[in-house]
């Protein structure tokens, strides 16, 4: 089992800036990815950004360009640096670590990110 606490989102206004973590509780192996997933009422939860243990990333397009995601293998924490931020990108984020063969995956509990003037 992973536990997996993620921190820093909030209140901020659109065209700001904020930084997600998220703290896996035990050792990720590189077979897993780890990412980032959103969701708002009444939609589906959709990936925001993944990355490899290697460093390969892959990003939504609606944040290409913004967002930024990092992982450190040695403190088992994944990051997700968030600019120019838009009222579109209000929601939920939520971390995941996902197995890159089985798809078995591991859920934080969730961040409200919420982007308004």
């Amino acid at each position: 089992q992973v536990q997996l606490v993620e921190s820093g989102g909030g209140l901020v206004q659109p065209g700001g800036s904020l930084r997600l973590s998220c703290a896996a509780s035990r050792s990720i192996s590189s077979w897993y990815a780890m990412g980032w997933y959103r969701q708002t009422p009444g939609k589906e939860r959709e990936l925001v950004a993944s990355i490899l243990s290697g460093g390969s990333t892959n990003y939504a397009d609606s944040v290409k360009g913004r967002f930024t995601i990092s992982r450190d293998n040695v403190r088992n924490m994944v990051y997700l640096q968030m600019n120019s931020l838009k009222p579109e990108d209000t929601a939920v984020y939520y971390c995941n670590v996902r197995h890159i063969t089985s798809g078995y995956a591991y859920w934080g509990q969730g961040t409200q990110v919420t982007v308004s003037s």
